[in-house]
């Protein structure tokens, strides 16, 4: 599913809210979520799962094109953790 498609679904389901009010709300959401990562928090839907971030370590890599060895620096990467009913659902 893409943005517009959750879009689409999300103004079919709530008929009483305008196009721009549903795409405000989807905005608002991701947006929360993304602050929150990017504070180093945390952020949880019961029932969905989890997503927070993990450390990645500083390692040297290769250029695909030449071999040559390229540093690569530490960062923090978003993580996903699915919650045990969306694994249930999965797994049916």
């Amino acid at each position: 599913m893409i943005r517009s498609e959750l879009l689409q679904a999300m103004a079919t389901d709530n008929p009483e809210l305008r196009a721009e009010e549903v795409e405000q709300v989807v905005d608002i959401f991701f947006d929360q979520i993304a602050a929150r990562l990017a504070e180093g928090g945390r952020v949880e839907l019961r029932g969905f799962g989890a997503f927070s971030t993990r450390e990645r370590e500083a390692r040297t890599g290769r250029n695909p094109r030449s071999g040559e060895a390229v540093s690569v620096p530490s960062k923090r990467v978003p993580y996903f953790k699915p919650g045990k009913e969306i694994r249930e659902r999965l797994n049916k």
